[in-house]
């Protein structure tokens, strides 16, 4: 078996042991990836994209990723303690539009004049976007999406698709393939079939005393699945609304059973374990591209020391960890746009490489 087949092989192996997985256990499973396998990926990755300039043309253009991580973090800290956010409630819709859109200058734009003003141009834009009285679809696909699903699944599609083309790995159009057709296979089989309930520790630390994953699901499941909550009245019988709105007030009193219990819940759930199960996986089987024997000595054992910190506080307590990883998680989210700007971009040229000249592996060296 060729070494690209071989890859693949347990790639696709690794994408059938996530699903089966998520099947069985999915809120389980996912907290069990999240909190072991995730602090190791943020670490690793972060290291791994540092020995690459980030793949942006300036040596600095990264900080503006950080700059942005902490921001959300602080306004993040302010909404929970009820602190006077002087940016509003859309800032961190508008600079993560920011960071995900000049990812493409950080990519294709070397000139850090051109670079600022295009920043500041989409800064623009962004304010007329995510307008403060606006709550669209667009603001949850970028406030609520790309940090989550479409980081962990979508853009780890297109890595697995743009890697096949560039190749020209039929194995690897088979392990992409398999990788759409898993989700389906979530959704469809055993669509009312639970093999093992959710525990209540399961089920306590996905709230994570309202630090957990909780609101956001609550959020996919009226957005995606369109799942409906009645609206609560007052004593006369009247309809609620939120003071100075005409936002209704919703019953969430029956939120935890749809969650948990709902044929919607479950398949959800289903999707998110197999999605951040198979990402974490996809990542460290990659060796060769990680090079652990490649990684300076101290700067792995810093890793290792924050990874097994991570584990304690996690083990001790899952809101702690959610709380301690949480400017982590999110700037590496952020640090990896130049990437995944690379590999849409890449899937395109290849693609139309192919068009033109064939599905031959030969051509390949003559590009």
């Amino acid at each position: 078996m060729m070494k690209d087949t071989r890859i693949n092989v347990v790639n696709m192996g690794l994408m059938l042991v996530s699903c089966i997985a998520a099947f069985i256990m999915p809120f389980e499973v996912f907290l069990f990836s999240y909190a072991v396998m995730g602090p190791l990926h943020y670490l690793t990755e972060i290291s791994w994209l540092h020995d690459r300039q980030y793949f942006t043309k300036g040596k600095y253009d990264h900080l503006v990723m950080w700059v942005i991580g902490a921001l959300i973090l602080f306004q993040n800290i302010a909404n929970k303690y009820d602190w006077n956010w002087p940016m509003g409630n859309n800032f961190g819709n508008k600079i993560i539009f920011v960071a995900l859109a000049g990812s493409l200058l950080m990519v294709f734009v070397k000139n850090a004049a051109l670079k600022i003003a295009g920043l500041l141009f989409i800064l623009l834009i962004s304010n007329v976007i995510f307008q403060s009285d606006k709550r669209d679809g667009f603001a949850f696909f970028i406030g609520a999406l790309v940090p989550t699903l479409v980081h962990v699944y979508f853009f780890t599609g297109f890595f697995i698709l743009f890697g096949a083309l560039k190749s020209r790995s039929k194995s690897g159009l088979i392990s992409f393939t398999v990788f759409i057709i898993c989700p389906l296979l979530l959704f469809i089989l055993f669509k009312d079939k639970v093999f093992i309930p959710v525990t209540q520790y399961g089920q306590d630390s996905y709230k994570a005393g309202g630090e957990g994953f909780f609101n956001i699901n609550l959020s996919f499941l009226r957005k995606m699945f369109g799942v409906q909550f009645p609206q609560m009245k007052d004593a006369a019988g009247n309809l609620l609304f939120y003071e100075g709105t005409e936002k209704p007030v919703l019953d969430f009193s029956n939120a935890a059973k749809v969650i948990f219990h709902s044929q919607a819940g479950i398949l959800l759930m289903r999707f998110i374990a197999f999605a951040y199960t198979y990402h974490y996986l996809n990542w460290f089987s990659k060796t060769e591209i990680i090079r652990w024997h490649k990684v300076p000595k101290m700067r792995f054992i810093i890793v290792l020391f924050l990874w097994v910190a991570s584990l304690a506080l996690y083990g001790y307590n899952y809101a702690l960890g959610l709380q301690w990883l949480y400017f982590l998680s999110f700037c590496h989210v952020l640090l990896e746009f130049p990437l995944n700007m690379i590999s849409i971009t890449g899937i395109g040229n290849e693609i139309g490489y192919i068009v033109k000249n064939g599905f031959n592996q030969q051509l390949i060296t003559a590009k």
